[in-house]
């Protein structure tokens, strides 16, 4: 007599269960976020950061109502320039890619260690938004004493 669990059709019955788990498990949107930061010396006492912010749907299904919210940039050390440091987009879809940027002005010198933007996103089986972080920024030197460079230099080295 064969045991339940040595039934052929029973063990693919559990493989077919174990299978349409894992894959309901993910079929969601899965979003990673990446955050970066430039400088750009304009003048003696004047430093625009540059910021852009990709976010990817690595998930098996859309990410609706997306929202971007950047508020690391405080107003009594920045001055935004061009675009805005939050943004919306109504969809995400499964493999796609969404991109935001904005300029701004640094008003004082010092080090500054941004936060991670945070993505909200809604999906339809979930009641709750869902949240995701970007990455973090290199810490920025905003303003810092820099030696100039002599680009002769450069080529010399090379030769």
């Amino acid at each position: 007599m064969e045991t339940v669990i040595g039934n052929p059709l029973i063990k693919a019955l559990i493989i077919l269960f174990l299978l349409s788990a894992t894959t309901a498990a993910g079929d969601a949107p899965f979003i990673i976020s990446h955050k970066k930061a430039s400088l750009t010396r304009l003048k003696s006492g004047a430093e625009r950061v540059s910021v852009s912010i990709d976010i990817y749907n690595q998930g098996f299904a859309t990410a609706y109502d997306v929202s971007l919210v950047d508020d690391s940039w405080p107003k009594d050390l920045f001055d935004i320039i061009s675009g805005n440091t939050s943004n919306s987009w109504e969809r995400l879809d499964a493999g796609g890619i969404l991109s935001h940027s904005f300029e701004i002005d640094a008003k004082r010198q010092g080090m500054f260690h941004g936060a991670p933007a945070v993505i909200t996103y809604r999906v339809p089986t979930k009641v709750s938004l869902q949240e995701a972080y970007s990455t973090p920024i290199l810490p920025l030197d905003i303003l810092a004493e820099r030696p100039t460079e002599n680009k002769l230099d450069w080529v010399k080295a090379a030769f």
